[in-house]
């Protein structure tokens, strides 16, 4: 059995945190880019219409609600997050657009979701796997709540490499975008955004994590230059 440790308290806690702000700041430190990106990445669960899904990482819920849009009548979002107040803010954007019935929310962390074997045709994860502490584990635990022919997604900041472009990317990444977030908002946490992606592995070792993980078929593909990758695999 996982037990959330201190350092998945303490990521709740920072998001927790900056929570009242984070739509605000996504949009304006993306220029808006991120509504594409969730909506590309929306576009690879399956099916095509209704189905069960689950939305780790769901934060303040875009995804989850992009997936209702998108997929129409019968279909049904569980949301997991370690953030309470994420998801308050989830679940009012929920109700304001009168899909509150279609989605719940649960507080859980992602290596350990309280679900049964196979009970969802699809999990998705947007920008919250560099978060989960034991990124395996929360990989697995994915996979194991996919039903056999349903698909794993993942949207995960990458790092642009070997252009003027990626240059100019992490100057903005690593000198401009914690400033401007600390005018709006908590500073720690949008120096540990460039901290956290600089981490990451790169698209092909990720990939491979996914497929040790229990998905088949890994594909990925760089979205805006590579500030993005978006990852699907099978199970």
């Amino acid at each position: 059995m996982y037990r959330m440790d201190d350092r998945n308290r303490e990521i709740g806690a920072m998001f927790s945190s900056i929570a009242p702000k984070y739509d605000f700041l996504n949009r304006l430190l993306s220029f808006g880019r991120d509504r594409h990106w969730r909506r590309q990445a929306v576009s690879q669960v399956r099916p095509e219409r209704g189905g069960r899904h689950l939305d780790v990482a769901t934060g303040t819920a875009d995804v989850a609600l992009e997936i209702l849009r998108r997929k129409g009548a019968g279909t049904f979002v569980a949301g997991a997050d370690i953030s309470m107040e994420m998801m308050k803010i989830g679940r009012r954007k929920a109700m304001v657009s009168g899909k509150e019935g279609k989605a719940a929310f649960v507080r859980a962390p992602a290596e350990a979701l309280p679900f049964r074997d196979g009970v969802f045709d699809s999990a998705s994860i947007a920008f919250g796997i560099r978060n989960v502490v034991d990124r395996g584990r929360g990989l697995s635990e994915m996979c194991r709540v996919v039903r056999p022919g349903g698909r794993v997604v993942v949207l995960e900041f990458s790092r642009p490499e070997g252009s003027i472009f990626g240059a100019l990317y992490r100057f903005y990444f690593s000198r401009v975008l914690p400033r401007i977030g600390g005018l709006v908002s908590k500073r720690s946490a949008y120096t540990y955004l460039p901290e956290s992606v600089q981490s990451f592995p790169s698209p092909p070792a990720f990939a491979a994590m996914m497929q040790a993980a229990g998905c088949a078929s890994v594909e990925y593909r760089p979205l805006t230059f590579g500030i993005v990758t978006l990852y699907v695999g099978s199970r």
